[in-house]
């Protein structure tokens, strides 16, 4: 079984990171022990069923420290600038993960291992799993090189009632227009809300949540940012036009308490049958345990809305496994066994088995795919392209501080929604300048 910090085990036979990309059979070879840190989520326990199948088929030992969110990412902050980091790989968020590549921290896998590389069925998430050091920015093409393997496909799919549907002659809604129309139909509080969101304050909650509105009208809180272009934009009519959307669903349609909703919440208001639809991740097994959930069999899965103009734009906010520089080299090699190991089709599909959605695009579109449990991965598979980063500069917690706040007021009534975002793209414009970056603002929204 997988070995949480402090226990110990004896080294046993391993695998060769190589094999994977040369398509070849995992040869057995000898590795140390190595530690993973990681947050504990809704998806780590399928993480930690597929580490012990790794344990069992190669004999190696994997300690995994596992920690709230905001601990995990300290923890990987304070060693990737020690002398030796006690962590052999880092679990980073999509939100954060840019603060340990710009800073040089993370090892280039191929430097490791020359013939290591990503296998062809794993997706790269908007090219996040690639670092170009000289452009500073993140890519794949050119000078990139390969630093991170995705773990988890955190990215928000909207979950729908599918025996409401069926009840209401209901057709799955592609824009946001619809889903207001359908979500009107269903709303019937207390007891049933058309639509739960999630608008509470956190380190990256109610953020998330309103990206995939923004976005698809046209919006966002910068401008470009993998083209440099730090325009502070989360002020502009179209971000403002997203927020609209967002609040005419949870005003009209939605919880009563949308600004107190966390993610929790959310999934309990889907969970009890007291929601109609949700914006989130895909965690199958909440709904489908009837010892959770009151809604068994009763929720399927689709591409979040979109706009007819700009179409559907989730927002990224995954998982990576990257290797840091200050380790010794046994156990960068050792790391990248178990990382090609993960790769695979078997250890990919043991993953979804084990509750939590692969990142394999083969597996994602496999026969499994047809099965009640994994019904989720065909609209995973076809999110995911459409599927956008958040943020990609190391200052994003700063950033997040004030969108956290701002946007929580806004939909708590605290603040008008364009004082909210007037508000905003001020202390973000200082945040960026702070740091160094050119970020002009727009006109205030009047």
């Amino acid at each position: 079984m997988a070995h949480f910090i402090g226990s110990t085990a004896p080294l046993r036979i391993g695998l060769a990171a190589s094999a994977l990309a040369l398509g070849a059979s995992f040869a057995a070879a000898a590795e140390a022990p190595i530690t993973i840190v990681i947050n504990q989520s809704p998806w780590f326990p399928g993480f930690q069923a597929v580490v012990e199948k790794y344990e069992e088929e190669t004999g190696n030992t994997v300690n995994l420290d596992v920690n709230p969110f905001a601990g995990s990412l300290e923890k990987q902050r304070t060693a990737v600038r020690a002398d030796e980091s006690p962590f052999d790989i880092l679990i980073m968020n999509a939100g954060f993960f840019v603060e340990f590549y710009k800073g040089g921290f993370m090892q280039p896998l191929a430097e490791v291992d020359e013939n290591f590389a990503l296998a062809p069925d794993i997706f790269t998430f908007d090219d996040s799993v690639c670092w170009d050091e000289a452009a500073a920015t993140i890519t794949c093409e050119g000078n990139g090189k390969l630093v991170g393997i995705p773990v988890n496909p955190f990215l928000p799919l909207l979950h729908y009632r599918s025996d409401l549907y069926e009840e209401n002659g209901l057709e799955v809604p592609t824009t946001w227009d619809q889903l207001y129309e359908n979500a009107k139909t269903m709303h019937s509080p207390p007891r049933v809300y058309g639509v739960s969101q999630r608008g509470q304050r956190g380190a990256f909650d109610v953020t998330f949540d309103v990206f995939p509105y923004i976005l698809s009208h046209g919006g966002g809180i910068i401008a470009d940012q993998k083209a440099g272009d730090f325009t502070v934009t989360i002020n502009s009519p179209e971000t403002l036009a997203g927020m609209e959307t967002y609040l005419k669903l949870a005003n009209e349609v939605g919880h009563p308490s949308t600004a107190g909703q966390s993610q929790t919440n959310v999934i309990q208001n889907m969970a009890t049958g007291r929601a109609g639809h949700i914006l989130g991740v895909p965690a199958p097994a909440q709904f489908d345990d009837p010892q959770q959930s009151a809604v068994v069999g009763k929720v399927d899965y689709a591409v979040v809305p979109g706009t007819d103009e700009f179409g559907p734009a989730p927002v990224l906010g995954h998982w990576l496994a990257g290797v840091p520089k200050n380790i010794a080299d046994e156990n960068k090699q050792a790391a990248l066994a178990f990382l090609a190991w993960f790769q695979t089709d078997e250890a990919q599909r043991a993953y979804a088995e084990a509750g939590s959605p692969p990142v394999s695009r083969a597996v994602m579109t496999s026969e499994m795919a047809d099965q009640e449990p994994y019904r989720y991965m065909r609209a995973l598979a076809e999110s995911i392209p459409h599927a956008q980063l958040s943020f990609t500069f190391p200052e994003a917690s700063q950033v997040l501080a004030v969108t956290e706040l701002r946007l929580n007021q806004a939909i708590g009534g605290e603040l008008e929604l364009k004082a909210a975002l007037n508000a905003a793209a001020k202390e973000i414009a200082t945040v960026l300048s702070d740091a160094g970056y050119e970020a002009p603002m727009l006109d205030p929204l009047q």
